[in-house]
């Protein structure tokens, strides 16, 4: 069945919207797919070197120089409790509890991952909770519409009624058909981000342990205080 012109009818603009609901859902479960599945492996890379290093100072430099939303967690812990000769030592910053800043810096990163992680996601909420009523209105419209053309023409038998009406239910299949991916496409990635958030909060908690142990400092590597001292804003969303 060829697709009718979106301006021909209501009924036909609907399901071309329907269409494009379709290919926006699957089009965020490919690049949801590929963000998560890199996530994953940048930070199952990431713990095998942080637990391999011998000490906490020495893991600070893979928090820099690693990608993955384990790492810039580290790397905003360290921020926090980083200690040493900087321009910065001075401002108000530094001049709360180190044990205060860290708990913050490591759940407000925490928090900006998420995000990162639920875009799309609404998304494809929307379109699997609105896509049946979407057809559905297309249905009734083209009923309607069917039903003025049979009393215009003067004729109610089964060969007048089944032919427009059959294709008004189209739309309505069209919108079943373009939820349930949805609405699959959704549960399953609103699961993997709590999975991974569930992980960064315990990565979170034995980062908070390792510093207790430190007494909440850590001496960075003088390369490392020299790229934080250049970019001071970076710290500041850290902490």
């Amino acid at each position: 069945m060829a697709l009718a012109s979106p301006l021909e009818s209501i009924e036909s603009a609907v399901i071309w919207l329907l269409v494009v609901f379709s290919v926006a859902t699957w089009g965020l479960a490919l690049l949801k797919g590929v963000q998560f599945g890199r996530l994953k492996a940048q930070d199952r890379k990431f713990h095998k070197q942080f637990w391999a290093a011998s000490s906490l100072d020495s893991a600070a430099e893979l928090a820099e120089t690693q990608p993955g939303a384990a790492a810039r967690v580290a790397q905003a812990g360290y921020a926090a409790i980083q200690v040493g000769e900087t321009p910065h030592a001075a401002d108000l910053s530094q001049a709360i509890n180190h044990q205060d800043r860290l708990e913050r810096a490591l759940r407000q990163q925490i928090v900006r991952e998420r995000r990162s992680l639920e875009t799309g996601l609404a998304v494809v909420a929307s379109i699997g909770s609105t896509s049946p009523f979407i057809g559905l209105f297309g249905t009734v419209w083209g009923i309607m519409e069917a039903l003025k053309g049979i009393s215009a023409a003067g004729s109610a038998s089964l060969e007048t009624v089944a032919g427009p009406i059959g294709a008004a239910l189209v739309a309505t299949g069209v919108g079943i058909a373009v939820a349930v991916p949805a609405v699959l496409v959704y549960n399953y990635f609103l699961r993997r981000l709590k999975l991974t958030a569930a992980d960064l909060d315990d990565f979170a908690h034995d980062f908070y342990s390792l510093a207790q142990k430190n007494s909440f400092r850590v001496l960075l590597h003088p390369t490392l205080n020299k790229t934080t001292a250049s970019n001071p804003q970076k710290v500041k969303e850290a902490s």
